[in-house]
């Protein structure tokens, strides 16, 4: 298992030395930034990028995200066009030597919550998402700068495409999906590169849109779209862990093989479709981190991990979710449970 973090580019608040400072941590999980959504990743740029963080001594391990655009899940008559940029992506990481993307394809919007500071009785801050609350919010007035929404669209603009996306439904969403994984894994499955699409987040549908990566029957329905290696899932146990209904213990063994990356953070369910984040050990919430380990190590994982989404704590400001600190006690915990679970592990150097 590679333990990896997050880093949002030259304009992360969190320099790339202090990444490398974290025990264990070898490999950087990245994105190009500034390329319009639906364009081809460039290989200069991402060469430029991967030289970043190479200079800094760590490895470029993942890509998260090249976005998969509305044309393409709405099936617009411009998506074949936007296939073909999205193949010739996969094309360009690939030649640079990355071989792990990470991708999702919840509509209009990614991860979502409603509060991006809850108090904490320790005095940290976490993110917290209560349907309650999102049920109250008026999209016709903006997004209202929460995490993972789309503020690129004007109110119109998101009125519009929540109304389509609603006609679409679940199966059409589906099909489209189908679609696009029979276009871009037979490339990805050429230049060696492993797909790895995000589960919803949360997993059930938010607005009224179609989710179609929820659990373990919709998940199994789309690995089963097409059987390739370079075909799998990003197993979060977050955004699985908020479902009571997810046993992911279970979950890690039936996907033994399918699954190419993990986001490692702990939920706390407290009511009908809401939760908070905790402090990643398996006390504070209720994902069992230590089982959910137990079995990635029985299926052989061997893949990159990152811990995902932090509290802020010891006075620290930043992108919420994504502070240095609390990010940096559960991947020295994850590394903790990795040698419980296989003895001492041998770090590699870094580059």
């Amino acid at each position: 298992m590679k333990l990896t973090m997050r880093w949002y580019g030259p304009q992360d608040s969190i320099p790339l030395h202090h990444f490398r400072q974290v025990p264990g941590v070898t490999g950087i999980v990245s994105a190009l930034y500034n390329v319009e959504v639906g364009e081809v990743w460039p290989v200069e740029l991402l060469q430029k990028h991967q030289k970043h963080i190479e200079t800094a001594g760590l490895r470029w391990d993942v890509i998260e995200s090249i976005p998969v655009p509305d044309g393409i899940k709405l099936g617009l008559k411009d998506r074949d066009r936007l296939i073909e940029n999205y193949q010739q992506s996969i094309r360009n990481m690939a030649q640079v030597g990355l071989e792990t993307l990470c991708y999702n394809f919840m509509p209009v919007f990614d991860w979502t919550r409603t509060d991006l500071s809850r108090a904490m009785q320790d005095g940290s801050t976490t993110l917290e998402f209560v349907q309650q609350d999102l049920d109250r919010i008026d999209l016709t007035l903006g997004t209202h700068g929460l995490p993972g929404w789309a503020d690129v669209y004007t109110p119109e603009e998101l009125q519009r495409l929540l109304e389509q996306y609603r006609e679409l439904g679940e199966e059409g969403l589906f099909e489209n999906y189908a679609y696009f994984l029979k276009a871009v894994v037979p490339i990805a499955q050429e230049v060696g590169v492993k797909m790895a699409v995000h589960p919803d987040d949360p997993p059930w549908s938010i607005l009224g849109l179609p989710r179609i990566v929820r659990d373990q029957q919709t998940m199994q329905r789309i690995l089963e779209v097409i059987d390739s290696p370079s075909h799998g899932l990003t197993f979060c146990t977050g955004s699985l862990g908020s479902s009571p209904q997810n046993k992911l213990p279970e979950m890690v063994r039936l996907f033994k093989g399918r699954i190419h990356f993990v986001h490692a953070r702990n939920v706390k369910v407290h009511g009908d479709r809401s939760f908070y984040e905790t402090e990643h050990p398996s006390p504070y919430g209720d994902v069992n981190m230590l089982e959910v380990f137990r079995a990635l190590d029985e299926v052989g994982f061997a893949g990159p991990i990152r811990s995902d989404h932090g509290r802020m704590i010891w006075g620290e400001t930043g992108k919420p979710g994504y502070g240095l600190y609390d990010r940096a006690l559960g991947t020295t915990y994850l590394l903790g449970l990795i040698e419980g679970l296989q003895g001492t592990p041998s770090i590699p150097p870094h580059p």
